[in-house]
This record gives structure tokens, C-alpha cells and sequence, in this order.
């Protein structure tokens, strides 16, 4: 027993120095997903400003929708080696069976996945379940994680997104006798799967923000950009201030082609 206890103790000691080795500490991937989104104006909305106010319950179906009719969303990282033109890492597919992928569930052990508007902030309490290969054994796991998500816009393709920042998580079906060393390698998993491949999460875009409305009577089409995005959270809702540009163009009266991304 103890030769197999050091035997254990070393593989998940290995698996923690490999994967902050290739991987490095839990983060965000930087992506150039737009200005982070600022509260409006204390002075007011400036003229032409439309508010979209979007409560829980918008998510809360939204979200429902997904897990019904589509596939539940899946992070893979694959396995770690080294790569081969020396620039950094390589992720690559496992064999036998573990996929080192989280997947993100509905709902489990009375914990729903979904989105809170609450003391000015998005959260996000996920749902998941994975496996991962720490030196050749493949752990399995499920647990719940804790998100913060951030708002960015992009003016020049119209895309308003969000970015997820995982910043707890709790693992809960590890054996007690390996759970001190392989929870603080899952964890990191966990974070990073979700960080760098869940992100960034389309909100709008392209022709959900544009206006193109022909007006017949006034032989021309009236036009509309988003300029400036907003966001406050107050009352259990997300109230999105969108500042827009106007423009007319006399004689098109069928709608302009969508901005790229639209």
C-alpha cells in the first residue's frame, strides 16, 4: 500500500508539474474582442440612444433552448506535448477514450447553469462534467464553476460580446485518497478549457445592431450604426444603452448589405 500510495502521489505530482509546465496558471485568453463596455453616462444618454433591457428569464430560456434543441457546449483542450518548431505547444487529440473536454450541463445536484443580474454584475454559475488525462490515467469529474462575464464592443464590426472569466470552481466527485493533489489540477483544467476555447460569446451582431429601414415616402432608406455600447445591471436586469449613428441615402430604398460579421 505504500509503495502504491507514492506511486499515486508521484503521477499526480507529475500531471500538476506538466500541465503548469505547457499550460501556465488559469487564464483569460486575450482576444481582440473590442473596448470593455462602461456604465452610461451619469449626465444621460446622449441623443439617439436606444435601451434594450434583458432579464433573467431572457437568459434563462435563451440558455434552455441550447441544452433542448442543440448540442450542451463542450470545451477540448487535447493533450499537451511540446511543439515540434519550438514556438510554444502543441494540443492535440487523446487516445483511448479521454477527451480531455468539460462539458457544460443544464443542471445537477440543484445547481443550474444560467446567468445572474445581481450587485451591478453578470455571473454565471456553470454546470460541468469532463474527464482528463494526467499522465496517461484519465480522471473523470463534474463539478460547478463560478464566472464573472465582461462586455466588450466592437464598432467596427458591430459585435457586441462577452467575455467569460472563471474564477471558482468546485470539484466534486474526486475519490478522497487523490482528491489533495489531482482537485488543484483539475481546477486549472477546468479554468482554462472555459477560458480560452468558451470565449468570446457572441451577444449581438451585425444586423441585430444596424437599422437599415427603407422609407418610401421619403424616397430613401434610413441607416443606423452602433457608436457607443453601454451596460448597467440594476434589478435584476442587463439594460444595454446603444448610442447609434444616423444616415440617409435618398433613392435606396431596399436595405444596405450588412456590416462584415453581420
Amino acid at each position: 500500500m505504500r509503495y502504491f500510495l507514492l506511486f499515486l502521489l508521484g503521477l499526480v505530482v507529475g500531471g500538476i508539474a506538466t500541465f503548469y509546465f505547457f499550460v501556465g496558471a488559469p487564464r483569460v485568453k486575450s482576444l481582440h474582442t473590442g473596448a470593455a463596455v462602461q456604465a452610461p453616462d451619469a449626465a444621460g444618454d446622449p441623443p439617439g440612444t436606444a435601451v434594450l433591457t434583458l432579464d433573467e428569464k431572457f437568459f434563462d430560456a435563451l440558455l434552455g433552448t441550447i441544452f433542448r434543441d442543440l448540442s450542451a457546449p463542450s470545451f477540448r483542450l487535447g493533450a499537451l506535448r511540446p511543439d515540434e518548431t519550438g514556438a510554444g505547444v502543441q494540443f492535440v487529440n487523446t487516445q483511448g477514450g479521454c477527451t480531455n473536454q468539460v462539458t457544460v450541463a443544464q443542471e445537477a445536484n440543484g445547481v443550474r447553469t444560467g446567468v445572474q443580474l445581481q450587485n451591478g454584475q453578470i455571473n454565471a454559475p456553470i454546470v460541468f462534467s469532463g474527464n482528463y488525462n494526467a499522465m496517461g490515467n484519465c480522471m473523470q469529474f463534474s463539478g460547478t464553476a463560478q464566472a464573472h462575464v465582461e462586455l466588450r464592443f466592437r464598432a467596427e464590426d458591430q459585435t457586441l460580446s462577452g467575455q467569460i472569466n472563471v474564477v471558482g470552481v468546485n470539484i466534486e466527485n474526486l475519490p478522497p485518497m487523490v482528491k489533495p493533489f489531482a482537485e488543484p489540477v483539475i481546477t486549472a483544467f477546468v479554468q482554462n478549457a472555459i477560458n480560452e476555447r468558451g470565449n468570446p460569446v457572441t451577444i449581438l451582431r451585425g444586423q441585430q445592431l444596424t437599422l437599415n429601414v427603407p422609407v418610401q415616402a421619403a424616397a430613401g432608406t434610413l441607416r443606423a450604426q452602433a457608436k457607443d455600447v453601454r451596460a448597467e445591471v440594476k434589478d435584476g436586469a442587463l439594460r444595454l444603452h446603444i448610442t447609434y449613428d444616423f444616415s440617409g441615402a435618398r433613392g435606396a430604398t431596399t436595405p444596405a448589405p450588412a456590416p462584415p460579421g453581420g
